[in-house]
């Protein structure tokens, strides 16, 4: 002890008897062997791992003379033995013992574990005890109270129904929504302001009472200072995060009908497997297990669940198929099993709602939390799959490492989708994923315990020749980089490489630009062991300190059902492979910055991105890894910059949905401030929350959002008050008579039509054409129906343009909803002459498409009608009876002989 304090080493003497697990010991181990054989050995009746050996013992192991011989002696293992149970999904432990000393040892050998002593020192043994189940129980551990409270009078009690204090922990989001280009408090504010920015000195000298020699200097100073305030706040407006919100639990919801369990081939007689399976049945659910291979043939899997249709849902266990896929190494036999048994149920027509469940896919308080990044990629999967398979995505449900009984009554609770689509149960609550605003870095200099984030020696950017790598070597080389290494698969033959080389060199950098395609390991190597060479084009004077991974392929905008495995492994291969190659071979070397350009895809998902955001969200669980890990890590999911990166027909798309591209510099300037700041996650996007949010929530609610108060405010906003000229076109409306008013409307519903998709006549359109043969899209409905809205008065449905499919027929419709008498207030139906009811069903019929009518099945609907009418009504009844009884229950008929022949 005395060696070890004279270095330094901080030492603990153990106040103990004798020199356990040491050399001192040998004199002891003879005769110890002897008692120890004298001894009758039986097989332990729980599981025991050794901290002899470290791992599991076995009875043969465990009962022997010699095993305790060597446990008196030899070095003791604990920290492989926790280590050996984390592995197995342990995170409690109950210390069995006289004080805490070995639970403060195992919290320090797995951060996320729950360790806690069964008596302390100093303390009574009923009060530790009952402390350390409690702590237990509150992280989630089942307890038997009645066995604790056995013999002693406890029982349970009804706790208060209200919060004794009634505060609120969850943080709201503020009220403020989008920051303002600018905020003037009054008019000579505003005044102020604009003579500044327009660098008007005699005015400004004018206002200030002041020599216009005095502003001389100080007016550009200020004007650029204003004006980079300006651009500083619009692009802070930009920045969000994804955070998990706490939601009521629903352990006692029961889960009916029928569910089909998709299993990893293989995997059916293993945890947490089995543990679902029992669980789903004990809430009620019948159960309907199936085997599903990781690289099951699409047809063949089809063709199997074409004999499932009865199915209420359908959930997917596959994530937990770790294994490397054969022909995919970017890609999991879980995710390529995923992959084709979402397309499978789409090619056998099922409506059963898919649900697929990870295990350590997400961090909700925590980056230790996340485990398995491919697990991960699959939430991106998901995320686009909710856009492109609205009516049959169920959800995303994140399990924990221990899935036990209550973990298990969370999932059944959660599978109903009432709670969202974006789910994560862990072990003392359940949370749901949302898209919140990031706070505002603070200005250079005013927030304590930051600084600014400057480039130093070699940095390397993959992805460096494309339109946003350029951008980011631009950065780096004015920000004062010695050596900036840009790659890309073609390299220097990439188009533009030259011009970008020179350019760089022009601003004082060292540029190397290397072909290397990150997705092969060995050229990744050899890439990185080339730069820490003393040969170096750099030396060692520059050594490697910061990565940026901006390599990527988005793909060609193909919906998951129309994508091959290969096809979805490929469009993920740079960003996956590369990211996971530099984070391997760069292992645990100190680093200024390791950023990973992430997607929108991954957060808020994108229509035919499947691939694109499952390969970013394994982006954005590799940050969390190596946050975990004590590494550095910044993953910013960004939404479109204008970077030419794509064509000018998407591009306006884009914007007409609400997804502006962002100006590079703007962009880069938000990425400074994030390494400023040392953020690990972030969202960055602008985005016009009154155009997206009602594109975005068309098709089904979209929980993700519901905490962004623009977004409320937007959906809400469905109610806006109607312009002032609203209440006259109502009037107008309601004062002409019922002909009138129809072609009235017809001419508006057209005119609004073409305004909207920019055809100059309206007399044009075709009134009973499809809007989708019109080309009307889901972001053309909702402005068409936010015209309408204002030009009638009337809240009208984001799905207006879908319910009514054609010019026609939303006329027609808006006729009856506008009529004085009628609409919604009118008269009920039956309360109408039949005749009026038949000319305005005749009317409504001849503006249908073809496709709708046939759709709807409408001429058999009319012809039964017409049928009960000509028939006997004694013939009509027999048949309702007969219809009736077909189809009941036992209970049906009771009830039917009971009530309606009077034999009760």
């Amino acid at each position: 002890v005395d060696h070890f304090a004279a270095q330094g080493r901080k030492t603990t003497r153990l106040r103990v008897s004798h020199a356990f697990h040491s050399p001192l010991m040998d004199p002891m181990l003879d005769d110890f062997r002897k008692i120890a054989e004298s001894l009758n050995y039986e097989a332990p009746a729980t599981p025991i791992v050794s901290t002899l050996t470290g791992k599991a013992v076995t009875a043969e192991q465990i009962g022997t003379a010699e095993y305790w011989v060597r446990h008196a002696r030899e070095a003791v293992r604990f920290a492989d033995a926790v280590e050996a149970l984390h592995a197995e999904g342990v995170l409690r432990f109950l210390e069995v013992g006289p004080d805490g000393v070995l639970s403060a040892l195992v919290r320090s050998t797995v951060d996320e574990a729950t360790a806690v002593p069964a008596l302390r020192a100093g303390q009574d043994e009923p009060t530790a005890l009952l402390t350390a189940i409690g702590h237990l129980h509150a992280d989630g551990a089942d307890v038997d109270w009645r066995a604790v409270f056995a013999g002693r009078g406890g029982r349970r009690v009804e706790l208060p129904t209200y919060a004794f204090q009634r505060k609120r922990y969850w943080t709201e989001p503020a009220a403020s929504v989008r920051a303002p280009a600018q905020a003037p408090a009054d008019g000579v504010d505003s005044a102020f302001w604009d003579a500044v920015e327009r660098e008007d000195l005699p005015a400004l000298a004018e206002g200030l009472d002041l020599e216009a020699s005095a502003l001389g200097d100080v007016l550009p100073a200020l004007s650029s200072w204003r004006r980079r305030h300006l651009e500083r706040s619009a692009a802070d407006s930009w920045r969000y995060r994804i955070v998990w919100k706490p939601i009521p639990d629903r352990t006692e919801s029961a889960l009916p009908g029928t569910w089909l369990v998709a299993v990893p081939e293989g995997h059916g007689d293993r945890e947490p497997v089995t543990s679902i399976l029992e669980g789903l049945a004990a809430q009620g659910a019948r159960v309907v297990p199936m085997d599903v291979a990781g690289d099951e043939d699409r047809a063949a899997l089809s063709l199997r669940l074409a004999g499932h249709e009865d199915a209420d849902g359908v959930l997917s266990l596959l994530a937990f198929d770790d294994r490397v896929h054969p022909r995919h190494p970017t890609l999991t036999l879980g995710t390529a099993g995923t992959i084709t048994l979402a397309q499978a149920l789409g090619d056998a027509g099922s409506g059963a709602r898919l649900w697929c469940v990870t295990s350590g896919a997400v961090a909700v308080d925590r980056s230790a939390e996340l485990t398995d990044p491919a697990q991960a990629s699959l939430w991106g999967l998901g995320t686009v799959l909710g856009l492109e398979n609205p009516a049959t995505w169920g959800g995303m449900v994140d399990l924990p490492a221990v899935v036990d009984g209550r973990a298990v009554r969370r999932l059944c609770g959660v599978l109903s989708g009432a709670d969202g689509d974006q789910l994560a149960i862990r072990p003392a609550k359940v949370a749901a994923r949302r898209m919140v605003r990031a706070s505002a870095a603070a200005p250079d200099g005013t927030m304590n315990g930051t600084t600014t984030w400057r480039p130093r020696g070699t940095v390397l950017v993959t992805g460096g020749t494309g339109g946003i790598g350029a951008h980011v070597a631009r950065w780096l080389a004015r920000g004062g980089a010695g050596h900036i290494v840009l790659t890309s698969r073609r390299g220097p033959s990439a188009e533009g490489a030259a011009e970008l080389e020179a350019e760089l060199a022009a601003l004082g950098a060292r540029v190397t630009i290397a072909a290397c395609d990150v997705a092969d390991r060995d050229a990744v190597r050899e890439l990185l062991d080339a730069l820490d060479a003393p040969a170096a084009p750099a030396g060692n004077d520059h050594p490697l300190t910061a990565v940026v991974h901006a390599a990527g392929v988005l793909g060609d905008g193909k919906a998951l059902a129309d994508l091959p495995v290969e096809e979805f492994a490929e469009i993920g291969r740079a960003k996956i492979a590369g990211a996971r190659h530099l984070d391997e071979l760069l292992g645990d070397r100190p680093l200024d910055a390791f950023v990973l350009f992430s997607s929108g895809a991954a957060a808020w998902g994108g229509a035919g991105q499947s691939a694109y955001g499952a390969a970013n969200a394994y982006l954005d669980a590799l940050a969390h890894r190596r946050r975990a890990r004590g590494l550095t890590a910044t993953a910013v999911a960004w939404g479109a910059w204008d970077a030419g990166m794509v064509d000018t027909e998407v591009g306006a798309a884009s914007r007409r949905l609400g997804l502006a591209a962002m100006e590079p510099g703007a962009a880069i300037g938000v990425l400074q401030r994030a390494l400023d700041h040392d953020e690990s996650h972030l969202v960055v996007a602008d985005i016009d929350w009154t155009r997206f949010a009602a594109a975005y929530t068309l098709t089904r609610r979209r929980p993700l959002l519901d905490d962004l108060p623009e977004v409320r405010q937007a959906l809400d906003g469905d109610a806006e008050a109607a312009p002032s000229g609203a209440d006259d076109q109502a009037a107008r409306l309601a004062a002409m008579s019922e002909a009138e008013r129809g072609r009235a409307l017809r001419d508006l519903v057209r005119a609004h039509v073409a305004a909207v998709l920019g055809h100059d006549d309206a007399a044009a359109l075709e009134p009973g054409r499809a809007f989708t043969d019109l080309g009307l899209d889901s972001v053309a409905a909702v402005e068409l129906r936010s015209r309408l809205s204002a030009a009638t008065g009337r809240r009208l449905p984001a799905t207006l343009a879908f319910d009514h499919a054609s010019p026609a027929a939303l006329a027609a419709h808006l006729t009856d909803l506008l009529r004085p008498d009628g609409g919604a207030g009118g008269d009920a139906p039956g309360d109408r002459p039949i005749g009026a009811e038949l000319d305005r069903l005749e009317e409504a019929l001849a503006a249908l498409p073809a496709e709708e009518a046939e759709r709807g099945r409408l001429a058999a609907r009319l012809q039964s009608m017409a049928a009960r009418l000509t028939e006997p009504a004694g013939a009509r009844d027999a048949a309702a009876v007969a219809d009736r009884l077909e189809h009941a229950s036992a209970d049906d008929i009771f009830d039917f002989i009971d009530k309606d022949l009077g034999m009760a």
